[in-house]
């Protein structure tokens, strides 16, 4: 058997020992304070096509950062060298660009009464020694999973098997000085199903910290090509004012979109549709979101973000009322604020069903669409407008009739919000989002 690329050439604490280094560096040289991140990560990807090998690919990447301040002004520099010369000449780098940019009163190290103190074990790292033959192995039964499902899957672009693992220290000059390894693997097919003349594709996939987390080679092939059959013999349907249900892979990238507009940066800079939206109802009174940093396992679990401010479970949406920004230390100072330890993105959000699975989401649906695809960029952050093409199925009477494509679905996400009536508890667990189908009350369906 070939050897998995399952296994870093670092441990942490050479790790903190070169980020400790670049810090004494950076204070010899003048910098009145600094910050550090080593990382370094390994990965293999196999894929497949029609049952025959397409890729192998290794991947193996260290970087080293650094900031310094010379007061309020700020330079930044990397390097993939870890020699002492090379994080010399990186720190020297950074140094000579904080001299020629402007001082920024905003700009610093996070509060030190801000930073992490506690670290428990997320269980974030499980690497998985999945040799390449058995990697072909499994990218082909999922590719084939799909193939058995209906002799109209007779093409394929192919199945893969990605294996990463990585590690972190960051470090600045207040003293902080931590970091974590973590994995993640996924499993993955997009089929092709042909029928007089018609083809259609679609795909499944399943993400995980754990290779036990992902589902079976069976399952994802199983539900990537039935989901290509079905969306045989698509039309378009008549353009009007219709309920529509995003289906939960989809629902998520709608909390996705408010995530953006109460992130510091689109704040500060009054370019987001929910400027000072704290303490207003934004969505349906049935909207209730949580973050929780720390579930073992969780895509986006962390006890601190990138400036080792602590993270904390939160309430974030309680009855459709936003409770929370998503802040670094920098956009906080600017909107007057304390940072909320999202230096780096949000942590894992939970969005709470509302008792409903997908079958009674359709029921109450009546007649309408289901969305299954989204297409383009049609999204303006800054004004909450939407339009986007889409492609899914015509639902009546709450079964799903025939599948549509070509279509566009408008809105404003103002509106989409407030209209939101139900949240499935069809949640799934593969991203930073746990989040079921999202009912919305009326949307304008553009077709014929």
């Amino acid at each position: 058997m070939t050897e998995s690329a399952s296994s870093l050439n670092y441990c942490q604490a050479q790790l903190a020992d070169l980020a400790t280094q670049v810090l004494d560096l950076a204070r010899r040289h003048g910098a009145t304070a600094a910050e550090a991140e080593v990382s370094e990560g390994v990965g293999q990807a196999v894929s497949v096509r029609l049952g025959e090998v397409e890729t192998i690919e290794y991947t193996g990447d260290k970087g080293v950062g650094v900031t310094v301040y010379l007061g309020q002004s700020k330079g930044h520099a990397s390097s993939s060298d870890f020699s002492a010369a090379a994080l010399e000449d990186t720190v020297k780098a950074a140094i000579n660009i904080a001299r020629f940019t402007a001082a920024d009163p905003f700009a610093g190290l996070a509060d030190p009464d801000r930073l992490a103190t506690e670290f428990p074990d997320l269980s974030l790292c499980h690497p998985w020694s999945l040799s390449v033959e058995d990697a072909i192995e499994l990218a082909r039964a999922t590719e084939a999973a799909g193939q058995a499902v209906d002799a109209r899957v007779n093409n394929s672009e192919g199945a893969s098997v990605n294996t990463n693992l990585s590690q972190f220290v960051y470090a600045n000059s207040h003293g902080f000085c931590h970091g974590q390894q973590g994995s993640r693997h996924s499993l993955s097919t997009t089929l092709i199903a042909q029928q007089d003349g018609d083809m259609q594709r679609d795909y499944w996939y399943s993400s995980a910290r754990h290779p036990q987390d992902l589902l079976s080679a069976a399952e994802v092939g199983r539900v990537a090509g039935e989901r290509a059959v079905r969306r045989l013999g698509a039309r378009r349907v008549k353009t009007g004012q219709y309920p529509v249900l995003f289906e939960a892979p989809l629902a998520a990238g709608l909390i996705g979109h408010f995530v953006s507009a109460v992130s510091g940066g689109a704040l500060y800079r009054k370019m987001s549709f929910l400027v000072d939206s704290l303490g207003q109802q934004v969505f349906s009174p049935l909207v209730h979101i949580d973050e929780d940093p720390f579930i073992p396992r969780g895509i986006a679990s962390g006890a601190f973000d990138n400036e080792g401010v602590a993270t904390c479970a939160r309430t974030l949406v309680a009855d459709g009322v936003a409770q929370g920004y998503f802040l670094s230390s920098y956009s906080a100072r600017k909107l007057g604020m304390a940072s909320t330890g999202h230096a780096g993105g949000c942590h894992n959000l939970l969005v709470r069903d509302s008792g409903e699975d997908f079958a009674a989401l359709l029921q109450k649906l009546g007649t309408g669409l289901l969305v299954t695809e989204l297409l383009g960029h049609g999204v303006n952050t800054v004004t909450g407008d939407y339009s986007r093409g889409a492609a899914g199925f015509w639902v009546e009477n709450g079964v799903l009739a025939y599948p549509v494509e070509e279509i566009t679905i408008a809105g404003n996400l103002k509106d989409m919000f407030r209209d939101i009536i139900a949240i499935g508890s069809d949640q799934l667990v593969r991203g930073a989002t746990r989040c079921g189908s999202i009912l919305l009350s009326r949307m304008t369906v553009a077709g014929e």
